[in-house]
């Protein structure tokens, strides 16, 4: 028979003291709030991470691989590299990368202790694109706009989640090339554009210009204000009949990887894999700003479980002090029949233990049901030029939640031992006389 769980039982069950009462529920509603906290906070971090890198790569793709010089003035007019590469189209058949991984402990590393690891995936899917600045001509209104042309390697799924407007994709099929486009939802307002409106494109090449009548298939939203005010997309052969291309040239390849785990990795093994002429960039490379302003969130959302972890161990450890205090006669009988210390300092253990896990109990059912109010009936609204989503958006883990459950649990039992240690210093004598 476990008589310390026996006995913090019938402690817990039998209390009639006001007192008791009152920090019993005073600390299982603060370690409830501080779980809540948690999972609310994991799972919108996570969220945001999630939405906006999808969003992100669903345009550009992980990878780019264009023509050096290319890639090192980061312009929108692009000099013509060959689609007939040893890679393409076969390089997404790869599914698995690997590379040498360096020993590291608590940030050091050591460079003499390297094993070969493997990448969780590979490579999804590679295609080409072109792209060319033009300028948009209505009958009230003129606008410049990037042009980014797509062929029939294109993988639609990505953009047709954010298709609003026109269910119908660039007619890339027939032997001529199309003069449909798709524009954001920002160039169309604007614009003052609908679907099917008809508007003049110009496009200099060599100090001359060249204009197109193009069509508006379909409008697109992202949300990402920098990408929608500036991109539009039509037929790659588009971009190759005003720059007099070849239909072979292009301005390069976009690649799309399983696992965004792998970025550094897959980056650094295709670079190895590429000639001379050409170089490739990963698009955190590319977007430097918005995925350091991700990176920033994960700060933010580390701050945020470690004052809440705090939060819960003070009010434990506190409430866990008074209900001792309050028990120091029945410490001293038990200390009088014999009991040792460690076996009175586990009674509180557990008593401390059936405040955690009621307080993590409510805070698991109040923290996943807020989050689930919020994915399905979408409470929260956000302006969307500043966080690039109008909705907060929620992902919640299963792994992360039981992780916050399992860890706070054995951190909030093992720092009850410290204010446990009082019962030591309790005598029999002295415990008995105490009011």
């Amino acid at each position: 028979m476990n008589v310390p769980f026996f006995i913090a039982n019938k402690v817990i069950t039998n209390s009639s003291q006001s007192l008791s009462k009152m920090i019993i529920w005073i600390s299982i509603v603060a370690m409830a709030l501080s779980m809540t906290v948690m999972i609310v906070s994991t799972s919108l971090f996570s969220g945001f991470k999630n939405e906006i890198s999808n969003k992100i790569f669903g345009f550009w793709g992980h990878i780019h691989i264009m023509d050096f010089e290319n890639v090192s003035s980061n312009a929108y007019e692009t000099s013509p590299i060959s689609k007939n590469q040893t890679f393409y189209p076969s390089l997404d058949t790869i599914k698995s990368f690997t590379y040498p991984e360096t020993f590291s402990f608590a940030g050091y590393e050591n460079e003499d202790w390297v094993s070969p690891k493997e990448t969780k995936g590979g490579i999804a899917h590679i295609q080409s694109f072109a792209q060319k600045i033009g300028i948009i001509k209505t009958k009230d209104e003129i606008e410049g706009i990037v042009v980014k042309g797509v062929g029939e390697d294109y993988n639609w799924k990505y953009l047709d989640e954010f298709l609003e407007e026109g269910s119908e994709r660039l007619d890339l099929n027939d032997t001529l090339s199309s003069r449909d486009i798709l524009i954001s939802r920002n160039t169309a307002d604007r614009l003052k554009l609908e679907i099917n409106d008809m508007f003049l494109m110009f496009f200099i090449k060599n100090g001359k210009d060249t204009k197109k009548r193009l069509k508006v298939k379909g409008i697109y939203k992202t949300g990402l204000e920098e990408y929608d005010s500036k991109f539009a997309l039509v037929d790659i052969r588009l971009i190759q009949e005003v720059n007099n291309w070849k239909s072979d040239e292009i301005s390069g390849f976009e690649i799309f990887i399983d696992d965004m785990k792998d970025l550094e990795h897959i980056g650094s093994a295709v670079y190895d894999m590429l000639p001379m002429d050409l170089y490739c960039q990963t698009i955190k490379q590319i977007e430097p700003n918005i995925f350091g302003w991700l990176e920033l969130q994960d700060v933010n959302e580390r701050v945020i479980l470690i004052l809440m972890i705090i939060v819960g161990l003070i009010n434990m450890a506190t409430a866990l002090l008074v209900l001792i205090l309050e028990r120091t006669n029945m410490i001293g009988i038990l200390k009088s029949f014999g009991s040792d210390n460690w076996t009175i300092q586990k009674i509180f253990l557990y008593y401390g233990g059936y405040i955690t896990i009621i307080g993590l109990f409510l805070g698991n059912l109040v923290g996943i049901g807020l989050c689930l109010l919020q994915k399905y009936g979408e409470i929260i609204k956000l302006s969307e030029e500043d966080y690039y989503v109008s909705v907060a958006p929620i992902d919640m883990n299963l792994w992360t939640i039981l992780f916050l459950n399992i860890g706070t649990l054995v951190i909030t039992v093992i720092i009850l031992i410290i204010p446990s240690l009082l019962v030591r210093y309790i005598t029999p004598v002295k415990a008995v006389r105490f009011k």
